[in-house]
């Protein structure tokens, strides 16, 4: 909180179309200067708040979002966070639910809100959902508890009404206002005339002091198993020296070709020490390799259930658990536990 006593919140404006504006002979989109927000979504001056802006320079399009970009965010909310209550982060939607994920597991002991938003369509457009999504992230991250805590301690994206959990939520529309959702855990809370907060699925801060880890081993690759797959494109995926860990998205509850040649190639690459976890290709549901014997087949060769974590969430929780250790061993034990409310553990 700032020297006025009154809540305050870092507004980070990474790129995205809620920061574009028409310009040019062809009314292309580019961004305006974000100091003008303000003038733009002229609603946030009746906030009790003090708002301050963060533009990233350059602005990054969201197709274009690297791990740096992740580290890069993680330390200016490490290096602001004594003089701020709240941060929300304005961001593209491509990858927010990516960005989100990766940002969760990178923010340890984290005691105040962190809200990713953005909009489908330019905050300068008579229909844009950006002012809605900008104005309700700003009170969700300056909400307090009567004893003045934050209300919502945690890692979070907002679109279209719903605050949902980061490592939760998937991209599922890119034409409709209600662009992200969150399959496998309920929301956080739900904007209407007032903002419901379903306080029981919102995590409590952890009581330890609040540490940012930017050490982040990217060496993931990802294996879409389909019909008709071949044994070269797995045997280049799973064995690849480039390669640390691969995530296996499956059928159903966790299902793979049963052929001899795809369990030996996902058996030999256990035995090269890789990190392989299994999450369902489904949007919403578990994996369970217990139930066939197909997923009993990758249990047993050496494949770690990834639950009903998102592949979103799954990126990311590898890159941060890899940059920690090089102990392949003691990252497969961590990845099936639920280290920031990411899976449904059974």
């Amino acid at each position: 909180m700032n020297n006025t006593g009154r809540t305050s919140i870092l507004l980070i404006y990474t790129g995205g179309t809620i920061g574009m504006t028409k310009g040019g002979p062809e009314g292309t989109l580019k961004p305006f200067n974000f100091d003008q927000i303000f003038e733009k979504v002229p609603e946030i001056k009746q906030f009790a708040v003090d708002i301050q802006v963060y533009t990233f320079d350059p602005l990054i399009d969201s197709s274009d979002v690297e791990p740096g970009m992740w580290q890069k965010l993680a330390c200016i909310i490490r290096d602001n966070y004594n003089s701020y209550d709240g941060f929300v982060v304005l961001h593209g939607t491509d990858t927010m639910a990516y960005s989100a994920s990766a940002v969760s597991f990178m923010l340890d002991n984290l005691d105040k809100p962190v809200i990713f938003t953005g909009s489908q369509l330019p905050v300068g457009v008579p229909r844009t959902d950006g002012k809605e999504n900008l104005i309700s992230a700003i009170e969700i991250a300056s909400a307090k508890t009567p004893e003045g805590r934050s209300l919502v301690p945690e890692v979070c994206v907002y679109f279209n009404s719903l605050l949902m959990r980061g490592n939760r939520c998937v991209k599922i529309n890119s034409e409709e206002f209600n662009a992200f959702s969150s399959p496998n855990y309920p929301a956080l809370a739900q904007a209407g005339i007032n903002i419901r907060y379903n306080r029981d699925a919102i995590m409590k801060p952890t009581g330890g002091p609040f540490t940012v880890h930017t050490d982040l081993d990217t060496r993931v690759s990802i294996l879409k198993v389909h019909p008709g797959i071949t044994k070269e494109v797995v045997r280049h995926i799973l064995c690849g020296q480039e390669s640390r860990a691969v995530i296996i998205e499956t059928f159903g509850s966790g299902n793979a070709p049963s052929k001899d040649w795809f369990i030996d190639i996902v058996a030999e690459a256990a035995a090269m020490g890789k990190i392989l976890v299994n999450v369902t290709q489904c949007l919403s549901g578990t994996v369970d390799m217990s139930i066939y014997a197909t997923g009993i087949s990758l249990q047993k060769a050496g494949v770690i259930n990834g639950y009903d974590s998102t592949t979103e969430s799954c990126l990311g929780k590898l890159f941060y658990l890899m940059g920690k250790t090089g102990d392949n061993e003691r990252v497969k034990t961590l990845m099936s536990q639920n280290l920031k409310g990411e899976i449904t553990t059974f």
